[in-house]
């Protein structure tokens, strides 16, 4: 029988607002687009047609987001409801208000608006700009004489969606329904570099569990009143960086993970099966089973063929 670890839930998170702060729930289900009500409106670009992010325009992250009302279950795709976006300036606008596009414009110094999550069906609501070189330097924030990031851990086909989609179709989160993070990976980095405020919200989690080591997770599961497939480290940007809310910018906090932890801090998770999660709940995990020969082959070919796509990403700044 395959051995499990003892885990706790101990915070869990919504983001109203893709890119925006967000706020911590005592429960909430989770189901296949992970938390219930996530991400359900986003700042749409006008000039290049597609969802933008704070990777792109940081002073998003100086607003915060919550809903005038508690998400019914009918809330997702199609479906989004009334919003209260918080500006660094102190003033409230809802949703419903059109002249929080002019105000978020005026912040941002482009032309946006706030944009609803589109149903599934209309996948020209999902499609983002052809990123190139330059793009991914400027959001990771890497010099010109550094390797880009290592995406290889991705699957070929999530890569080859995210080539066309800004996210995936159905959800306004980066790559995966769920970022997991663990309170050891913040105490190591603290530990590393005492200075720096690891504060959690700096990493935009969905779901704090009580452990370390979630990298060795990956391939795995985690069972309790949901379970749940940790698939790849989450590489970090330059977002965790930026000034948000009370918190101040601070270059060590990108600094730290990207010299002692290759990136990389927290793992992507799918939703296998869905339900009711609180802070407290206990998770099992059950570690991957190490792959076989034919499986390790595989993966080599299949990062040799990733690395191959990314040299000959164009080398010319998108957007």
């Amino acid at each position: 029988l395959p051995y499990t670890y003892p885990m706790v839930v101990r915070e869990l998170w919504r983001y109203p607002v893709k890119s925006m702060g967000g706020h911590r729930i005592a429960a909430v289900d989770i189901d296949e687009r992970g938390v219930h009500a996530d991400r359900l409106w986003a700042v749409r670009d006008l000039k290049i047609g597609a969802v933008t992010t704070a990777r792109r325009l940081p002073v998003l992250m100086q607003c915060s987001a919550r809903f005038a009302t508690e998400p019914p279950p009918q809330a997702g795709p199609g479906h989004a409801i009334e919003v209260i976006v918080t500006f660094p300036d102190g003033e409230e606008m809802s949703s419903a208000d059109r002249a929080v596009d002019a105000k978020l414009s005026q912040l941002v110094g482009r032309q946006v608006e706030l944009f609803p999550l589109p149903p599934k069906s209309d996948k020209r609501g999902y499609r983002g700009p052809l990123l190139g070189q330059a793009d991914i330097r400027r959001q990771f924030d890497i010099p010109d004489d550094e390797p880009l990031p290592d995406f290889t851990m991705f699957p070929v086909s999530k890569l080859a969606q995210l080539a066309v989609f800004a996210t995936p179709v159905g959800t306004f989160a980066d790559a995966y329904p769920l970022h997991l993070l663990t309170t050891g990976s913040l105490d190591a980095m603290r530990a590393i570099t005492p200075s720096a405020d690891f504060d959690v919200r700096r990493f935009r989690p969905s779901v704090v569990i009580e452990g370390a080591d979630e990298f060795s997770w990956c391939g795995g599961t985690l069972t309790g009143s949901v379970t749940l497939e940790p698939s790849v480290p989450t590489i970090r940007c330059s977002m965790p960086a930026r000034q948000q809310g009370d918190l101040p910018a601070n270059a060590d906090i990108v600094r730290t993970v990207k010299h002692h932890s290759d990136r990389c801090l927290g793992v992507y998770a799918n939703v296998t099966r869905g339900g009711r999660l609180a802070e407290g709940d206990d998770l099992q995990l059950t570690p991957p089973t190490p792959p076989g020969t034919a499986a390790r082959v595989g993966d080599r070919l299949r990062r040799g063929a990733i690395n191959a796509g990314m040299k000959v990403l164009p080398r010319r700044r998108a957007l």
